[in-house]
């Protein structure tokens, strides 16, 4: 029998090999045998390096979110050098964020010549605190010309340093903000970390007035699920479209796909399992702190979630889980693929942000306790949140816009483009008792009986989930859903951090009039809860927020439906936006614009590479395979197919020279202009070349279709 050549490729992807990477070795009760934050620069290791004096000023200077004193840098870079060098490390680099969404790094060697050929190791405390990478060439949205190229990175105590392992050496990584020669953010990190002081300042004000005179600082603390597809590297490389673009282009839906939800939590493959584990080991060494794993909903699709971390360290860590996912499935002939949908009509991937805030005596301020009606605290703060999404509900919606993304929101298999908040059965019934005045608003606790004496009854949580809702209440705190998988942590952190601060203070400012004209603190909470929701109910919804009903509803209620990108962008430089960030500090409106320019021409640059990705692709693989297979149809005489090949050829034909002329951009556009553009006019050809393409393959014989298609690349682990 002959095997063809996609058959040889598929017994070539089905087979590997284990190499035992990530196999355990000892008694891992013994902390000892444990790898967990091996490579990492943490407190333990910092008080065993460091003078007991520098390391107890160093934590309280973090402990307080003081600034660093110069005279420690010093002293700590020696420490902090020693042990790297220690654990092989040759190099070191100031790994930053810039407005790509990646991570950026410029390498600098430890070692410089000595006398007598001999080399020196070196690292100071100025060469810890600050670097100077070029900065010409990152994204700066008009901030910096392009000839003004200095910028400077400076060190973040706050997210500890840790060593990147490669096979061939070890590099020391030291988490850094990036700003301009003018002192302005260019990157995720600067703004993070100013709304979390934002936040903080906040909420101590207002704990002060609720009676708390012990909590010096408040922290907002961050989950994020991360949901991604596992490839063979195989069929990724045989995809221009996925090496290019991170997503399939072209590919007709397979005979099976997730219809009967047989992968969900399913078994996990072995050569996908060998994978999770050495990645999890990795991750587990730099300090990420991974909890879980399983099967997604598609096939090929899978989600690893770690436990919660402070916004910052946590941001930084979602970075690092990213790279590492990517670097380790190659050990494995596999590619991670990140794109919010890579697969057109299957189930894309997000990245569940599960958000809080937690005080430093270990308080979780979104925990309702076993009576969240009788919890003035958390009914406080739980108000701010809902007033805050729902003044700034386009915000939040442009914080989670990407190209990736307008392929996914919307669609019944993600949260919605329209921002709306759900409390569950338990709290929808304490606040609306607060609004009315009647009842005490308690849900009684219930067991869940199972029908048999054999299994346990099972405690009732007070509500149902709502997986269609963008921001969930999930018991102790707030799933903001609508993350794309690929996207940083950073901005939608820092719009939360930032909203909820402004909602804190506009609350605080009621309650303490409140106060001061008499009322008791009890029955001022409860009045100032009853504004705040009574004012915002309209963002709470708790039904099917994928039916057309919750559309023309949401509508009603003045709730803003920003389907696609270039809608939801413009948000980030709207007049409540630029308010509230540059009141706290977070960015001015210099920086909003800077990052809107940014973030709208690299929609349309990538709305371009993907169309001229598709051009190319249809026009020399696609339409060639089609002829050549007409040419044999009709030597052979079949009229049949002859006359379903032809019109679908002709067809294509001219689609693909629509597409052409719609990746001519006309003179002059720019701007949101081009992006609106791109949408419109390009994403809307290659749709209709695409529709054409996949009916082809339905037909085109397998040996001439020049793609992997849809049931080889998702099925074949």
């Amino acid at each position: 029998m002959t095997i063809t050549r996609a058959r040889k490729h598929n017994l070539t992807a089905a087979s590997w090999s284990a190499n035992g990477g990530s196999i355990e070795t000892g008694d891992l009760r013994d902390a000892a045998n444990h790898p967990f934050g091996a490579n990492v620069f943490s407190p333990a290791v910092q008080k065993e390096r460091l003078a007991a004096e520098t390391f107890d000023r160093l934590n309280e200077t973090l402990a307080s979110g003081a600034a660093l004193d110069p005279s420690l840098a010093d002293e700590v870079a020696e420490a902090m050098k020693e042990w790297a060098l220690e654990h092989g490390a040759t190099h070191y680099t100031h790994m930053f964020q810039p407005l790509t969404g990646l991570t950026a790094e410029k390498h600098d060697s430890f070692f410089e010549p000595g006398g007598d050929s001999d080399a020196i190791a070196g690292f100071s405390g100025k060469e810890l605190i600050q670097g100077e990478p070029d900065a010409s060439s990152f994204p700066t949205g008009g901030i910096r010309a392009t000839f003004e190229a200095r910028g400077y990175t400076a060190w973040d105590p706050t997210s500890p340093a840790f060593l990147l392992e490669n096979p061939n050496g070890v590099l020391l990584c030291i988490p850094t903000a990036f700003a301009s020669w003018t002192g302005e953010a260019l990157d995720a990190k600067i703004p993070l970390l100013r709304s979390m002081d934002a936040l903080s300042s906040s909420a101590v004000k207002a704990l002060r007035l609720l009676g708390d005179e012990a909590t010096q600082r408040v922290f907002t603390t961050v989950g994020p699920e991360q949901e991604y597809f596992l490839v063979d590297e195989q069929y990724y490389f045989e995809r221009p479209d996925l090496v290019t673009t991170g997503r399939t282009l072209f590919g007709a839906q397979p005979p099976k796909g997730h219809e009967l939800d047989d992968h969900y939590f399913g078994s996990i493959p072995e050569r996908v399992l060998a994978c999770m584990l050495e990645t999890e080991r990795e991750l587990v060494k730099l300090g990420v702190p991974v909890k879980t794993r399983h099967n997604e909903v598609a096939p090929g699709q899978y989600e690893l979630a770690p436990i919660f971390e402070n916004s910052n360290v946590g941001s930084d860590h979602q970075q690092l889980t990213m790279q590492v996912m990517q670097n380790v499935a190659r050990r494995y002939g596999l590619v991670c693929l990140l794109h919010e949908k890579p697969f057109a009509g299957v189930n894309g991937s997000g990245k569940h942000n599960n958000w809080s805030m937690g005080t430093d005596t270990g308080n979780n301020l979104m925990d309702p306790g076993d009576t969240p009606a009788q919890n003035a605290s958390f009914l406080f703060f739980c108000a701010a949140v809902i007033q805050a999404v729902n003044k700034h509900q386009g915000l939040l919606r442009a914080s989670v816009a990407n190209i990736g993304q307008d392929h996914r929101l919307g669609a019944n298999e993600a949260p919605p483009a329209i921002i709306s908040v759900f409390l569950g059965a338990e709290l929808d019934k304490a606040f609306e008792s607060i609004v009315s005045g009647e009842g005490d608003g308690v849900t009684e606790d219930a067991t869940l009986g199972l029908g048999t004496p054999v299994l346990p009854p099972l405690p009732l949580h007070g509500g149902d989930r709502n997986r269609t809702s963008p921001f969930a209440f999930t018991g102790n705190k707030f799933e903001f859903r609508a993350l794309g998988s690929s996207m940083s942590l950073a901005f939608p952190n820092t719009v939360l951090n930032t909203i909820v601060a402004e909602a804190i203070d506009e609350l605080s400012a009621n309650l303490e009039a409140k106060i001061n004209s008499g009322d008791e603190v009890g029955a001022a909470v409860t009045a100032v809860v009853k504004e705040s929701y009574s004012a915002n109910k309209a963002v709470c919804f708790g039904g099917d927020n994928y039916s057309e009903e919750w559309h023309a509803e949401a509508e009603q209620r003045g709730l803003k439906n920003l389907r696609t990108t270039p809608d939801a962008l413009p948000e980030v430089v709207a007049d409540d936006t630029v308010a509230a960030f540059e009141k706290y500090n977070v960015l001015s409106k210099r920086e909003l614009e800077a990052r809107f320019e940014v973030w709208v021409e690299q929609y349309a640059a990538l709305a371009n590479i993907e169309a001229e990705t598709a051009r190319t692709i249809a026009k020399t693989m696609l339409l060639p395979a089609a002829i050549r297979y007409a040419i044999e149809v009709d030597a052979a005489g079949v009229g049949g197919i002859s006359s379903e090949l032809e019109p679908l050829i002709n067809s294509f034909v001219e689609k693909i020279g629509e597409l052409e002329q719609a990746n001519i951009y006309p003179d002059g556009i720019g701007g949101l202009d081009l992006a609106e553009y791109a949408r419109d006019k390009q994403l809307a050809k290659m749709a209709e070349v695409r529709e054409v393409a996949d009916a082809l393959e339905l037909i085109v014989a397998d040996d001439l279709w020049p793609l992997p298609k849809y049931s080889e690349i998702l099925f074949i682990k």
